[in-house]
């Protein structure tokens, strides 16, 4: 089956509920531009018997042959639906017991053919048998089929009977009835142990959900839409349209690369299905453009990376070369030099006082070229220390000495922390900002560096936050395991941050602030503990929190992101233990306050060895410390409400940061 890419052809499917002929259908679907065919594996009305005869010896074939098409056919154009009569789950013992047996038999044909995807629907709250019996069928064998299970979005005027009876809810005696169905499928997935074959197919109706539901749809593993025909309303020249609504959604799945299923016939008679097709290929080319974030992180959506540590390690050139390219960053240094410099040097001194500026971590000379283009705008002198630990990057500073820079810069190969300055600051300029504002170690550099900044000296930057917010995503839950799953040390890799251009997933309450930073100090006591309490307000699951910051580098000049990377509204490479570092981008900036063009940091990821369900009613709480025993630092976390989890991390035994 093909999948649907950014900016390539959306892959469409066709839903058929009877096939009698199966190539003839698909060579017609094919013809019409579908991509594969979505249909029954055993005719709709055959319901096998497997308890009472003699309907159980029934001769000849339960269902057509495998010869009818060749294995790559079935391998990738054909999607199997699972009978509509099976109900694993019934209440009638008889029926309970032939649709174990049907089902077990549609699975293990769906194995034998090599389908791609087999499509479950559910219709209700409780699947505990068909989630063992999937499960089972998962772990016995070698099969490699995917799982849809079909769930239809709710919306409050929601009025289709099969999904109205007032089963009571695993959460409250009161739901919102547009949190119904994702309350089926939550059940069914956690039953299932988060098994990441086992995804989503939802289908949309007529009616949608609010805003704040289809969010929290958006951070489930969707793979599929179901789009009924009904659901099109018609233009003014007889061609199918979607509302607003749904053309929202529709854009938010294009970025998830969801595919998209038609069922239902054509309602509009003097054209055939590709006006359908045609609309949703018009929607494609016609979404909104990525914008500079998006561009430059494509590919690396949900993607776990090592953070980085350069006080530990050398840096390679590649790795200092992704994080020059962001304008936005050096501009906003630029503006704070700029204005420091105006501010420490009068009019009437600007031939006269010379500002001694030192560049810690000067890595291959950024911020020494912002520091001299600043001096130049604002017309004042300016002697430079570029300070770098990498002995290779210092052959870059040296060059850049030698062809651009001159007398008015001194390369000085050392650790800041050990340096001896010749001389002491007016101010010193740093990037040492990592995914948590501190997790790069700033903190324990810029307090070791401020003895030789004079009094009264400035530092950019003078202060950062981290902030915290819990996320529901059971892709990155399930990225984290899939690390656990081939290594020696399960418990490690959810003991481990993991910087992440998060994409599916769905953020449950704004950021709070954890910990604060500020330079120069007379507290160089960089240990933190901090309790943060989010009201979350919807059913859902929590997997890990999302850690961000925001950083003032000089008076009101700062750096932070105004809107979050949204799925909707919203190289070169070195292996690392069983994930991939991926030498792209760093950190992640407070979403509601993002500088608007810039894409240096992605946000980190704290995740949690075990989902935890929350309730609309339930308060979240996390409790985050930040240690540091002189050799190393790392961090600790648990959540203590709703309910308690484990300490994440303790004594740094998974996860430190080396000074």
């Amino acid at each position: 089956m093909a999948s649907a890419s950014s900016g390539g052809r959306v892959s469409c499917g066709r839903d058929l509920n009877c096939v009698p002929e199966i190539t003839e259908t698909l060579a017609a679907v094919a013809k019409l531009g579908f991509d594969f065919l979505c249909m029954p594996l055993f005719h709709p009305r055959f319901r096998r018997e497997f308890e009472s005869e003699p309907a159980k010896t029934r001769p000849g074939a339960q269902t057509r042959s495998d010869l009818l098409l060749c294995g790559r056919d079935w391998n990738t154009l054909i999607v199997g639906k699972l009978s509509p009569w099976i109900d694993a789950d019934s209440e009638i013992e008889t029926l309970r017991r032939n649709s174990e047996a049907a089902l077990s038999q549609e699975l293990n044909f769906t194995a034998y053919l090599g389908l791609p995807v087999f499509m479950i629907p559910i219709k209700g709250p409780h699947n505990a048998n068909l989630a063992r019996m999937l499960l089972n069928h998962i772990h016995t064998g070698h099969h490699t089929s995917n799982f849809w299970i079909r769930v239809p979005l709710m919306a409050a005027e929601d009025t289709r009977d099969d999904l109205i009876e007032n089963e009571p809810s695993v959460y409250s005696d009161d739901p919102s009835v547009e949190e119904k169905t994702w309350n089926w499928w939550h059940s069914l997935r956690a039953l299932c142990d988060y098994n990441k074959r086992i995804c989503l197919a939802v289908e949309v109706g007529a009616d949608m959900p609010s805003e704040a539901v289809i969010e929290k749809w958006l951070g489930e593993p969707i793979k599929a839409a179901i789009l009924p025909t009904s659901i099109f309303l018609t233009n003014k020249k007889g061609f199918p349209v979607l509302s607003k609504a749904h053309q929202r959604l529709i854009f938010s799945l294009f970025k998830l690369e969801a595919q998209f299923i038609f069922t239902g016939t054509s309602r509009h008679t003097e054209k055939d299905f590709r006006s359908y097709l045609q609309y949703l290929e018009y929607l494609n080319q016609n979404r909104p453009a990525p914008n500079a974030y998006e561009l430059f992180a494509k590919g690396y959506e949900d993607y776990l990376q090592s953070p980085l540590q350069p006080l530990m390690d050398n840096l390679e050139s590649q790795t200092y070369e992704v994080f020059e390219k962001d304008p936005i960053k050096y501009s906003q240094y630029q503006q704070a030099v700029y204005k420091c410099l105006l501010d420490r040097v009068p009019e009437e001194q600007k031939d006269t006082n010379v500002q001694v500026l030192m560049v810690l971590g000067a890595g291959r000379g950024p911020l020494v070229n912002t520091s001299l283009r600043a001096a130049r705008l604002a017309d004042r002198k300016l002697k430079v220390y570029a300070v770098e630990k990498n002995p290779n990057a210092v052959i870059t500073l040296e060059n850049c000495r030698f062809e651009e820079w001159g007398e008015h810069v001194t390369v000085v190969s050392c650790d800041m922390r050990e340096w001896v300055a010749p001389e002491k600051a007016d101010i010193i300029v740093s990037e040492l900002l990592g995914s948590f504002g501190d997790n790069e170690l700033s903190p324990e550099c810029l307090d070791g560096a401020q003895r030789f900044l004079k009094d009264g000296g400035v530092s950019i930057p003078c202060s950062y936050t981290s902030f915290l917010a819990p996320l529901s995503s059971s892709k990155l839950y399930n990225e984290v395991r899939s690390c656990r799953e081939r290594d020696k040390d399960p418990e490690s890799h959810f003991e481990t941050p993991y910087v992440v251009r998060l994409h599916n997933f769905h953020q449950l309450a704004e950021p709070k602030a954890c910990f604060t930073f500020t330079h120069p100090t007379t507290d160089t006591n960089n240990n933190r503990y901090q309790c943060l309490r989010f009201s979350v307000g919807c059913n859902s699951v929590l997997h890990g929190f999302a850690g961000y910051f925001e950083t003032t580098l000089y008076k009101d000049v700062t750096l932070s992101r105004s809107t979050p990377p949204p799925v909707g509204r919203r190289s070169i490479s070195l292996q690392v233990g069983c994930q991939q570092e991926v030498f792209v981008l760093v950190p992640g900036i407070k979403p509601e306050t993002h500088s608007p063009g810039m894409f240096s940091w992605f946000p980190i990821l704290f995740p949690l060895k075990q989902p935890i369900t929350v309730s609309r009613d339930d308060d979240v709480t996390v409790r985050f410390w930040r240690c540091n025993n002189g050799k190393k630092v790392w961090y600790e976390w648990a959540v203590t409400e709703p309910s308690c989890s484990a300490i994440h991390n303790p004594a740094g035994r998974s996860y430190t940061i080396g000074l």
